[in-house]
């Protein structure tokens, strides 16, 4: 039988086959907070213009379901983008 793994013309990677997500997590975690980058960056948007994004009471409309995860998801993603792009924004 033919060993068609040599016969495959793949990219070389230094990216480990496995992400090993428990292990590097923390490590990564650690880096941001020794760098306070969460810090830096509402520190470069001091004194620009403020965005605000007010957001109601949870579960207002019935029963937590997925809608309620997602409506969370876009607006911490709303924000992080004012952020990143100039703003001073808060999530309130």
């Amino acid at each position: 039988m033919s060993d068609y793994k040599k016969t495959l013309n793949l990219p070389a990677t230094t990216f480990p086959m496995k992400g090993s997500l428990t292990q590097n997590e923390p490590k990564i975690l650690d880096g941001w907070y020794e760098t306070d980058a969460y810090g830096a960056m509402i520190g470069a948007n001091a004194g620009r213009a403020p965005y605000v994004l007010h957001d109601g009471p949870p579960y207002a409309n019935g029963h937590i379901h997925i809608g309620h995860a997602m409506n969370k998801i876009l607006k911490d993603v709303i924000v992080k983008h004012r952020n990143l792009t100039g703003r001073q924004a808060q999530y309130v």
